[in-house]
């Protein structure tokens, strides 16, 4: 069973930064695009981030300028430098990953991590 299993957040003062990290850990034959969502209080998820397995980035507007995202193919690991914290960026950080079962991509399915808070004061 192929888990996803994130790490970093915590509690930050604006302006402040956090790396999060996220691990895809079990047994697949390989991870094609990952992701990191986020959900604020009320709100609905949105994209923050993705990146392909060759490493192609795509941002969503708010974190255009602030965030970089990259990624460890050794390590099966996501991660996601967030910098310039603002209040409005507090919300629960999931991790996403398009997991390639074998090399047929009809077998391919998504995954998410159990999310990590974060948490920006102002």
């Amino acid at each position: 069973q192929v888990q996803l299993v994130e790490s970093g957040g915590g509690l930050v003062q604006t302006g402040g930064s956090l790396r999060l990290s996220c691990v895809a850990s079990g047994t697949f034959f390989s991870i094609n695009d990952m992701a990191w969502y986020r959900q604020a209080p009320g709100k609905q998820r949105e994209l923050v981030a993705d990146i392909t397995s060759t490493g192609i980035r795509g941002y969503g507007h708010s974190a255009k300028g602030r965030f970089t995202i990259s990624r460890d193919n050794a390590k099966n690991t996501v991660y996601l430098e967030m910098s310039s914290l603002k209040p409005e960026d507090t919300g629960v950080y999931y991790c996403f990953a398009d997991v390639a079962k074998s090399d047929s991509p009809e077998e391919d399915y998504e995954l998410w991590g159990q999310g990590t808070q974060v948490t920006v004061s102002s």
